[in-house]
């Protein structure tokens, strides 16, 4: 039997259906055609939304790829609970939210309301915050992280969208590598620690990161930064060569046996609505005190 962390309590989402390479999905009121190299079925497309989308992505025989747009605003804002989050087509098929984390946002939010003390979070590689907004909805303090001012400046947004513009969140444009380094000098400690690593990309003075290979002296890193009442940390990986088991390993190798506590990993889903089946959307590890 293969466990699955499925995101299944989304109502401003639906996964429709997904093949052929592609996936059919509705974001609010628009559906969009993205592509998704882990629908390798070839299974009958009956929606009629696959045909009458509001955009689809289409990627190039030369690389890359571009939007057809149709009925679609630059922008527009969908709701998970009472998380509110702006999102719009960008390059390489993306909208700025991976809905496939919700199981993440409500496994967090659960466990800093029942801390019974105040949390300090840590999200690195935080991308457009969508597990800032989560954590400082449920109380904590975040100190959210990314090397992209743009990404910071539209996490920023999806916290004002969401009400919790006022909450305590540090906002960071910088390497995440380095600013850990620099916290552990500072002897800055967090009680819990996010990351969502990229599986490949390029520094400002071209450092080549690749996941694979700096994965675990980041996590190592991090491990340096927490506190003596750790509380969680979550590992994202989307890249195809680190399994779920991998990314345990790793927690295990270095929380569990630093600070005890427990670690699972599982592979993220999301539901589809016409099979009833869970389109596999990478992997995540849990480690817990």
């Amino acid at each position: 039997m293969i466990d699955v962390w499925i995101s299944d309590k989304w109502q401003d989402f639906e996964l429709i259906d997904c093949s052929r390479g592609e996936k059919l999905e509705r974001w609010g009121k628009y559906t969009l055609v993205r592509p998704d190299p882990q629908a390798i079925w070839n299974t009958p497309r009956i929606n009629k939304a696959w045909r009458d989308h509001s955009a689809k992505y289409e990627r190039s025989s030369t690389g890359g790829g571009k939007w057809t747009k149709g009925k679609l605003p630059e922008n527009w804002q969908v709701r998970y609970g009472k998380l509110t989050f702006n999102v719009k087509p960008m390059n390489f098929k993306h909208t700025g939210l991976f809905p496939e984390q919700a199981v993440n946002w409500d496994f967090m939010r659960e466990k800093i309301a029942n801390a019974g003390r105040k949390i300090n979070v840590l999200n690195l590689f935080a991308y457009t915050g969508g597990a800032t907004v989560a954590a400082a909805s449920a109380g904590a303090s975040v100190c959210h992280v990314d090397a992209a001012r743009g990404m910071v400046s539209w996490a920023r947004e999806n916290a004002k969208s969401s009400g919790l513009e006022d909450r305590p969140i540090r906002w960071i444009v910088d390497d995440c590598t380095k600013f850990v380094e620099r916290e552990i000098r500072r002897g800055r400690k967090y009680d819990a620690i996010i990351m969502d690593p990229p599986s490949y990309g390029r520094g400002p003075s071209g450092e080549i990161w690749k996941l694979e290979d700096s994965l675990y002296p980041v996590v190592e890193l991090c491990s340096r930064v927490l506190s003596d009442e750790p509380l969680f940390v979550i590992i994202n990986s989307y890249t195809t060569g680190l399994s779920a088991s991998t990314l345990k390993y790793i927690a295990g190798v270095l929380l569990e046996k630093k600070f005890g506590g427990r670690t699972d990993s599982q592979e993220l889903g999301l539901p589809v609505t016409e099979s009833g089946f869970a389109l596999p959307c990478g992997a995540t590890c849990r480690w817990e005190r």
